[in-house]
């Protein structure tokens, strides 16, 4: 039988997000409504929507090889499993998500002390029973199935542990940040069996690095030019780049060509100075990878 990786690919909020990126890597995976078996183009891969919630324990299992999810949710179901290397992406932002400890703005809780024998309303129950029990401070944890945030306002909990990307929503509610609990990125893991054996470890190995090397060009460009030979120091002092910019001479001239690679925000600034400096042809191309 020819050698299959079963994937895991978060449904929900990451599920866009975690196509595109697949995209971008070279992996096209069409996703069906009636269907919870994306298709992909790549014979040596079986994918499986699944709930971040319940991509580690499926992981563990050997269900699936390999998978996405969030590290709060890996955490939470404490799956043993072998974590590849995390992915800051997310449908909002490339920010870390951040699990945090939210009460009513006129509260006088100011830390996690102060919720001694309180209720508190989470989707993250076992984590959030773990962290009080391991401060010794003890509460009632109950599982929220949604609406977490109005369950403080409405005075149901005495306060609740949610997850936030910027704050915003928290403090459209009339809530309060008391701390941070935890900070959560995409994670890919593998079942250990999986991990040893050498065909779907160098194929898991492959896909990681090429999702790491889109991510890692989001935002960067590839800028190129010809510049007179007596102004090149002037320009690659100015040419921001991941090592030194490359440089090549032009075929029976005193011209030449250089290379680099820098942030899409920095080309804006960097671009006129090229230009008094005596660069020309200046040509931006974006990148899929950096590697």
């Amino acid at each position: 039988m020819p050698n299959i990786l079963n994937f895991g690919i978060p449904k929900g909020s990451l599920e866009n997000a975690t196509v595109e990126l697949f995209s971008k890597s070279g992996w096209q995976i069409s996703i069906s409504s009636r269907s919870y078996f994306p298709g992909v183009d790549d014979s040596e891969m079986n994918c499986k929507l699944i709930r971040p919630q319940e991509m580690g324990k499926y992981v563990e299992r050997g269900t699936i090889d390999a998978g996405i999810a969030g590290r709060d949710w890996v955490r939470e179901n404490q799956a043993d499993v072998v974590e590849v290397c995390e992915m800051v992406y997310s449908k909002v932002s490339r920010r870390p998500a951040r699990w945090v400890l939210v009460v009513a703005g006129n509260s006088k809780v100011q830390g996690p002390e102060d919720l001694h024998g309180a209720t508190i309303s989470t989707e993250l129950v076992g984590f959030t029973k773990r962290y009080f029990a391991e401060r010794n401070i003890p509460v009632n944890v109950e599982f929220s199935w949604g609406a977490t945030e109005a369950k403080v306002v409405d005075g149901l909990c005495d306060a609740i542990v949610e997850v936030t990307e910027t704050g915003s929503t928290i403090k459209a509610n009339g809530l309060r940040i008391v701390c941070d609990l935890m900070e959560s990125v995409p994670v890919m893991i593998v079942n250990k069996a999986s991990w040893d054996d050498p065909w779907k470890r160098e194929k898991i190995e492959q896909i990681a690095t090429l999702l790491k090397s889109s991510l890692a060009a989001e935002g960067m460009v590839g800028l190129k030019m010809n510049a007179p030979a007596d102004r090149i120091e002037a320009i690659t002092k100015v040419l921001p780049s991941l090592k030194n910019p490359t440089v090549s001479h032009l075929f029976n001239s005193d011209w030449l060509s250089i290379e680099s690679i820098m942030s899409e925000k920095e080309v804006r600034r960097i671009v006129p100075e090229l230009l008094k400096l005596g660069a020309e042809g200046i040509i931006e191309y974006p990148l899929n990878k950096i590697i």
